[in-house]
């Protein structure tokens, strides 16, 4: 039954919300902190997280304050990963795979909040797209990295790809590592069935 609701709440905050953002992005708004595009990947987020009667215990939040842009790079084990950072970060793009953006609504709407797309798979296209990330962060905005390029069946961390070491270098601000544990516990690699648990992200030095 949880899964079911799940999929159906996350259905249709992806429509009406992707919706909204896409009419908005054609209307010719930009992602500024207050506006419709800058909250409806929070609330997207927040309530497919409620949906699933899953919880998100932030530590050392300290490490969020202020508005200084940043580089968040983190582990990657499920797609409930990216829910818990995109309800809880503050001002951030994500970089995330091409493929997804192709995906209907979903990925309009992606694109007209800022997510970056990225070839994995293309090199010289990769680099391309950390250019535009490091962009983002001149402009003030955080961005979000998964370093190890796509979800593992694990905790334990894989071999990271060069790129946003390269883009911390460009863009000259600092690396939050940061470390999501529990999403496996709620929906793991392979699976559709989504499980009630907490969900603990750590803020590094």
């Amino acid at each position: 039954m949880r899964t079911l609701v799940t999929f159906v709440t996350f259905v249709v905050a992806t429509t009406v919300l992707g919706t909204m953002v896409i009419v908005a992005s054609l209307l010719g708004m930009k992602p500024k902190p207050g506006n419709l595009l800058y909250n409806a990947p929070r609330w997207w987020a927040s309530v497919v997280l409620r949906a699933a009667g899953v919880t998100v215990r932030l530590h050392d939040a300290e490490r969020l304050e202020g508005d200084a842009p940043r580089i968040f790079v983190s582990n990657h084990v499920s797609w409930f990963d990216v829910l818990a950072l995109a309800a809880n970060l503050p001002h951030y793009n994500f970089v995330a795979k091409a493929e997804l953006f192709k995906v209907p609504i979903f990925g309009r709407g992606a694109l007209a909040v800022g997510t970056i797309p990225i070839e994995r798979d293309n090199r010289k296209s990769a680099f391309e797209s950390y250019k535009v990330a490091a962009e983002r962060i001149r402009e003030g905005a955080s961005v979000v990295v998964y370093p190890e390029g796509t979800r593992g069946k694990s905790y334990a961390l894989r071999p990271f790809k060069k790129g946003p070491f390269v883009l911390a270098v460009a863009a000259g601000v600092p690396i939050v590592p940061t470390i999501i544990h529990g999403t496996i516990e709620v929906l793991p690699r392979g699976s559709f069935r989504v499980r009630s648990r907490a969900i603990d992200v750590h803020f590094l030095e």
